[in-house]
């Protein structure tokens, strides 16, 4: 098997350390090789485990993603683990028939009692699995954003627990997102707290994992005898030696999968890279989806040949939602897939699911019987609740929003994708509900639906041509569409903007002797660089505007490095890719980034990585024209600049006594009035107008 580059977020990377050697046997989740870019050092884990038998890189390799990194040979492991088996086997067979023939066993009433005198028709010991355990450390996984805070534990230390069963809420500013367990086995301890912050690869839990084993079972007295009498004909075949145990790994089979989180609510299946027969491995990409921000390749979850297609190119899929049926070839683990082994070969594991849906299952049945016998009541029961709640498709964040509003979720109705409810529609609810105690609901004549969608009331019938004249319908582009839930969450900031202006004179005239001299490099030099360059020093000596306010209003969450989004234009509408860690970068640096997301924006080729994480906006109208605009905080943000187009204006020049022309640059800053005040946003802009006008002050 192949373990290859994942993706890395750049085009490609350079093998700067090999972690490990031919020979060497690795677990899932063991760093194998370190890759360094530019931007970031990543260390690559294993995703099967095995022996290695190749290494494809030397240091000093460029690679990108797909490259083969090593080849493993996963059999070697089974075998070994096999191997302890059959010899326990073994030994246990022979120590049978020794206490056999010393007399220990004694002789039974059947008819046939006379066979159980030749030990070598003792009946062969029968197994069953039983579990080891193998303590091990697990990291969280990549959260899409630098640090996140542990909302909640959704387990206790001490259960059982199957692989990809959610762990642990997590939540950032952001999203919230459920860790799923890493593998089958029991929690030994949490390596993390409830509102701990945590980062990308930290510890986080120690688990031990189920290793199928196998002990003899104890045989029934009626079962040995007649097992003992069934082999009285055959006394010539060899005793118990000749048992071996069974394979603990069951038959692989097909099995389902659906779509992984996207970033989005929902996208498009824009291309298949398989065909119904082939056979692929472990992460290699199956599909390409696209929504209207990005394109992501959805990789395989397993190694084995693709059995059934469940979407085709052009559909519009969601998050969770099936997708591909593949016949997996290595042992099929999973509680879903199809159990066609015998049950003496059932993996402990396998029957802990068992049991856990079956407790659900009691549990629900449970809940519904409660929930029907105390319907009188007027207080719903905590069980009644959850049961009523189950159903309504909500996701995590959604959900603990109700919780601090007070609001019943299932009341809510939902207006994104399939009917999924958004923290705009729980806002659009308690907006309604004040409205409907405060003002009679008649006199408003506001539709629920239409409440629910944006607040406003209903749009009039202008059906009348001889009121409205002629109509015409256009349909908004994707962009648009998933864009106007976040553009209405500015409709709760009080938002007020700062004007000023920049003189660039000096700092155009840097631009323009560095330009060519880059260009020659493939790099483009535009003003925007220099802006973020010391946009993001201003940030860093006035960190409020580099920051949060909390959920409930008392404390600003300041961010402690600089993630520039900045608008870019394309044919469907403005997206806004962001740029990591400004304030450690270079203006050479920041135009390469600038110039490569731009494209990746105008191609649609942005992940959701790249879209996510801004801690601050830069909105450019570049030669549009205009002089100043209004920018829209994009929350939860609490500032964004504005920059128009510059020109020549008179300023008077003090030490010459005479106005002279210089080149002006209008600075728009929007900012929430809750975390920031007049004062600060005249002197935070006014601050970036000086950095502007001299770059130099950047090097102090």
């Amino acid at each position: 098997m192949e373990i290859k580059v994942p993706d890395l977020g750049v085009d490609s990377a350079e093998v700067s350390e090999i972690m490990v050697k031919v020979g060497d046997v690795i677990n899932v989740d063991d760093n194998i090789v370190l890759l360094e870019s530019d931007k970031a050092s990543v260390e690559v884990p294993a995703t099967s485990a095995g022996t290695i038998t190749a290494i494809s890189l030397q240091i000093g390799d460029k690679v990108k993603e797909g490259d083969v990194i090593l080849t493993i040979d996963s059999a070697c492991n089974s075998q070994s683990n096999t191997a302890p088996i059959e010899q326990s086997a073994q030994q246990t067979d022979q120590q049978a028939a020794q206490s056999h023939e010393a007399g220990e066993i004694k002789e039974t009433k059947d008819a046939n009692a006379t066979s159980s005198q030749a030990p070598s028709m003792a009946a062969p010991n029968q197994l069953q699995p039983t579990s080891a355990s193998a303590e091990a450390t697990y990291t969280l996984p990549d959260l899409g954003v630098d640090t996140a805070e542990i909302s909640e534990w959704l387990v206790k230390e001490g259960d059982t627990v199957t692989a990809e069963q959610p762990l642990v809420l997590v939540e950032s500013d952001k999203a919230s997102v459920e860790v799923p367990a890493p593998v089958s086995g029991k929690i030994v301890k949490f390596l993390v707290n409830a509102g701990d912050t945590v980062t990308n690869g930290q510890d986080f839990i120690v688990m031990a994992s189920q290793l199928a084993t196998q002990q003899p079972l104890a045989i029934d007295p009626s079962e040995q005898t007649a097992s003992q009498a069934n082999s009285a004909a055959n006394q010539n075949e060899p005793p118990a030696q000749t048992v071996s145990a069974p394979q603990s790994s069951t038959p692989a089979g097909k099995q389902t999968f659906g779509l992984p989180d996207l970033g989005v609510e929902s996208a498009q299946i824009s291309e298949w890279m398989v065909k119904v027969g082939d056979e692929v491995t472990a992460e290699q990409p199956l599909l390409l989806v696209e929504s209207d921000k990005a394109s992501v390749e959805v990789p395989s979850p397993v190694a084995g040949k693709v059995a059934e297609l469940l979407v085709n190119a052009g559909d519009t899929v969601t998050n969770g939602q099936d997708f591909v049926v593949i016949e997996a070839t290595g042992s099929v683990q999973s509680a879903s897939s199809s159990a066609s082994q015998p049950q003496a070969t059932t993996n402990t594991a396998q029957q802990e699911v068992v049991k856990t849906q079956n407790t659900a299952s009691t549990s629900t049945n449970s809940a519904t019987t409660t929930a029907s016998q105390s319907s009188s009541q007027s207080k719903l029961s905590e069980a009644q609740i959850n049961a009523k709640n189950a159903a309504v498709y909500a996701g995590p964040a959604v959900r603990k929003l109700t919780r601090q509003l007070g609001v019943d979720v299932s009341e809510v109705t939902g207006t994104g994708a399939n009917g999924r409810i958004v923290k705009e529609d729980v806002f659009a609810y308690v907006k309604n509900t004040i409205k409907a105690v405060s003002t009679p609901a008649a006199a408003n004549n506001i539709s629920a639906p239409s409440a629910a969608r944006s607040g406003l009331p209903n749009l009039p019938d202008m059906s009348k041509t001889e009121v409205w004249g002629e109509i015409e319908r256009q349909d908004l582009t994707r962009l648009q569409k998933v864009s106007i839930p976040q553009l209405n969450y500015n409709t709760y900031l009080p938002q007020v903007t700062q004007f000023d202006l920049a003189d660039i004179t000096d700092v155009e005239k840097l631009r323009g002797d560095l330009k060519d001299e880059m260009k020659k490099e493939g790099v483009s030099l535009t003003i925007l660089a220099f802006i973020m360059k010391v946009t993001a020093y201003a940030l860093m000596q006035h960190p409020k505007f580099n920051s949060h306010l909390s959920d409930d209003n008392t404390q600003i969450i300041i961010r402690k490095s600089v993630n520039l989004g900045f608008a870019v234009a394309t044919e469907e509408g403005l997206t806004v890719p962001v740029i990591q860690r400004v304030e450690q970068k270079g203006i050479k640096q920041l135009a390469i980034e600038i110039g490569e997301l731009a494209k990746k924006a105008r191609d649609k080729k942005l992940s959701a990585k790249e879209l996510t994480g801004a801690s601050f906006t830069i909105s450019s109208q570049g030669n549009l024209g205009g002089t100043y605009f209004t920018p829209l905080v994009n929350w939860p943000q609490v500032a964004i600049l504005g920059v128009s187009e510059s020109s020549i204006q008179p300023r008077w020049n003090e030490t010459k006594g005479e106005f002279e022309p210089r080149l002006m640059l209008p600075l728009s800053l929007s900012y929430d009035h809750r975390v920031i005040n007049g004062a600060d946003a005249a002197v935070f802009t006014r601050y970036i107008a000086k950095l502007l006008a001299d770059p130099r002050r950047v090097l102090l």
